[in-house]
């Protein structure tokens, strides 16, 4: 009588005992990523505050639906520290999939990372949400790589849009057509600075001083007043967060003050922002958002509770927009199906924060490629054409006298 008694209120609550027979207890999701090492201020400030967001918002709210099931089922975590190591990136990646028998697993941070653990998310057929990677020819590992998704885009975007903007200020008398460069010695910086290469020549412009530096590098000094030497329009610096932090640092100091300057990873982060201030009023970086959406503003205000800090202007926002492709992709699936979930991931359209987002051939392209430093924010200023896009300073205030 209890049994029977049991069955009929599930019935009558509209929970078929068909749906809930089978139903998972929980969606597994893994990741691996830099908690420690030279990688762990990049991972806190774009990936592991949203990781957490998003598990917790989902929690709170039920859990991930899944139809099949006519439940809602929470999210179980299982994490690695890979120490910023690639090696352990790739074996916590490959243990992740082949022991643990995680349902997902969120993508690593760097692009170097991201290009070394795609084989293992191909192997074992899973997604790879690849976010913080900004590779040469996101088309050409797509191509090879079935399941992998590019959500910064590729390198060649970014310089032409960098030069375009550099090509209009030219036109309107605002800056000349020298331009100095340096990059970081790993993929991101060798690939992106191949990429500004061509756009530089194919743009007119003249490239005055070219160079690259170690990973790790603790004094530009030279670097510096090399580029100072040459007396460059545009200083253009593919640097990760350490050096790009260094760079303006030591910019300031030998005063080095180009009409146009862009650095490279962590020009969006508000940690730069508060250590430089008003300095930084007409830098230039990668990414930028329209920081005038409610939708944006509600999401850093979320991050910034769980945290205590804000996320960075340019991977972060996007990492939240990949985690609610996949969860909307999961829900209309309705169960753990990776393969149908890759497949709704290439092919569908999704509402996120930036509005509705469709990627093309696994690779998002409506982004900002171009941010700068205006009144203490970061904004999106290019391409001009997209919507949000923020009018551009030219040319930079020169450094205040400390």
């Amino acid at each position: 009588m209890l049994k029977a008694a049991a069955a009929a209120a599930m019935l009558s609550a509209g929970a078929p005992l068909a749906f809930a027979q089978g139903a998972p207890n929980s969606v597994r999701i893994g990741w691996a990523i830099s908690k420690t090492g030279a990688n762990a201020g990049g991972v806190s400030a774009s990936i592991s505050g949203n990781y957490r967001l998003w598990v917790k918002e989902v929690n709170d709210a039920g859990g991930i639906m899944l139809k099949a099931f006519n439940k809602r089922v929470p999210i179980e975590v299982v994490e690695y520290d890979d120490r910023s190591s690639t090696e352990e990136a790739v074996r916590y990646t490959e243990r992740l999939m082949s022991q643990d028998k995680v349902d997902f697993v969120l993508a690593p941070w760097g692009t170097g990372n991201n290009l070394a653990a795609a084989p293992t998310y191909e192997k074992h057929g899973y997604p790879l949400l690849a976010v913080a990677a900004l590779p040469a020819d996101a088309t050409a590992l797509v191509k090879r790589w079935k399941h992998a998704f590019f959500y910064e885009g590729d390198a060649i975007p970014y310089a032409e849009a960098l030069l375009d903007v550099l090509a209009a200020k030219r036109k309107e008398g605002l800056i000349g057509d020298t331009v100095a460069m340096v990059n970081i010695a790993d993929s991101f910086g060798v690939e992106a600075a191949k990429a500004a290469r061509a756009a530089i020549k194919s743009h007119g412009f003249k490239l005055v001083y070219d160079n690259t530096y170690p990973i790790g590098v603790q004094d530009v000094t030279p670097i510096i007043n090399e580029i100072k030497s040459k007396n460059a329009d545009s200083f253009i610096a593919f640097s990760y967060p350490p050096d790009t932090f260094l760079l303006t640092e030591q910019a300031k100091v030998q005063g080095l003050n180009p009409k146009a300057m862009y650095l490279g990873i962590g020009t969006a982060l508000p940690a730069y922002g508060q250590k430089f201030g008003a300095d930084l009023e007409g830098v230039m970086g990668l990414g930028g958002v329209d920081y005038g959406s409610p939708v944006i503003q509600s999401y850093f205000k979320r991050h910034k509770d769980l945290t205590g800090y804000e996320p960075d202007r340019f991977t972060a926002p996007l990492v939240w927009v990949s985690l609610q492709m996949l969860q909307q992709s999961i829900e209309r699936v309705g169960k753990v199906d990776r393969a149908a979930v890759t497949q709704e991931l290439r092919n569908g359209s999704f509402e996120t924060i930036f509005g509705t987002v469709k990627l093309q051939n696994q690779i998002l392209r409506d982004l900002f490629y171009v941010g700068q430093w205006q009144n203490g924010e970061y904004y999106g200023v290019a391409p001009i054409s997209k919507k949000g896009a923020t009018p551009i300073v030219m040319p930079k205030p020169a450094w205040k006298k400390s």
